[in-house]
Parts: C-alpha cells; sequence; structure tokens
C-alpha cells in the first residue's frame, strides 16, 4: 500500500489533534509511532512540514478580498476537480469558511505532492484547517459531524 503525505495527516488528526489526552507527545515519540505504522519517513517529514506551514499560515494570513469573486488558476484546476470547488464555494457562502480560510485550504492543497485531491480528501484538509484556527470551533464540529457522519463503521 503506496502511503501517502495526507494519510500520514489524516492519521496524526485522528489520533492526536482532537485528542484530548493529558500527556502531550512530542515530535520525535509521534514520529517513531508512525514509522511503526508503516509510513515512510519522507512523507512523515513532509507531513510535519506541512502542519508547520499551516501555524506559520496562521499567523501571517493572507490579504482577501471578502467581496472578490475566486478565479482558480490552471494547477488549481487541475488539482481540484469541480466537485471539490463547488464545495469550497458552498462552504463559504454558507459560513462555514471565510475567504481567507479558504484560500488557507486552497494553499495546503497546493503544498500536497498529489495530482489531484478528491472530495473526502478536501474535506479532511479542510478539517485540519478550521481544527488549527482560532475561533472557528462552530465550523469545525459542523464539518465534523458532515465527515464522520458519511465514513461508515467509524465510532466518534
Amino acid at each position: 500500500m503506496k502511503e501517502n503525505v495526507l494519510d500520514v495527516l489524516m492519521y496524526l488528526f485522528q489520533n492526536y489533534m482532537d485528542d484530548e489526552a493529558d500527556d502531550d507527545p512530542d515530535r520525535e515519540s509521534i514520529q517513531t509511532e508512525l514509522l511503526a505504522a508503516g509510513f515512510p519517513s519522507r512523507e512523515i517529514q513532509q507531513a510535519f512540514e506541512w502542519l508547520d506551514s499551516l501555524t506559520d499560515r496562521q499567523a501571517a494570513p493572507l490579504p482577501v478580498n471578502p467581496s472578490s469573486c475566486r478565479i482558480y488558476i490552471e494547477p488549481e484546476l487541475a488539482k481540484l476537480d469541480v466537485e471539490c470547488r463547488g464545495f469550497l464555494l458552498f462552504l463559504e457562502q454558507s459560513g462555514v469558511l471565510s475567504s481567507e480560510t479558504r484560500e488557507l485550504v486552497i494553499d495546503r492543497v497546493m503544498a500536497l505532492e498529489a495530482e489531484d485531491i478528491g472530495l473526502q480528501q478536501l474535506k479532511w484538509i479542510i478539517l485540519m484547517v478550521l481544527f488549527n484556527q482560532p475561533g472557528q470551533e462552530e465550523a469545525y464540529a459542523w464539518l465534523e459531524d458532515l465527515v464522520f457522519d458519511e465514513i461508515p463503521g467509524y465510532l466518534h
């Protein structure tokens, strides 16, 4: 099975980011666990870099005019199909995503090496972005319900 960075990120998110446990494992112990779980070290390192960049971008949000219309460039069109772009528009029009958060999501999608991102993968990326954004708890909870309600057999 070929693991990719998004698989590592999803594993981290499910096992650490939403965990309310008292112990706070360090990066080295998490990396050891990921290696033991069978993830390649290159993908683990890229996942940590992706998360670090997400944190850095949170400190310096991208300037966006909320009344502007988002036009996707060719590499974004290649990675995000019509269904994904429509879902982003839906979330923005519903108030789940602000234009700044949408741009952060697109930035994080483009930072992944995957050629294209499916709707389920996009939902996970949006969850990770919202989880790391202060004041986005309600939007995160709404999307979390949507994502986990669609996964058969997942106990929340």
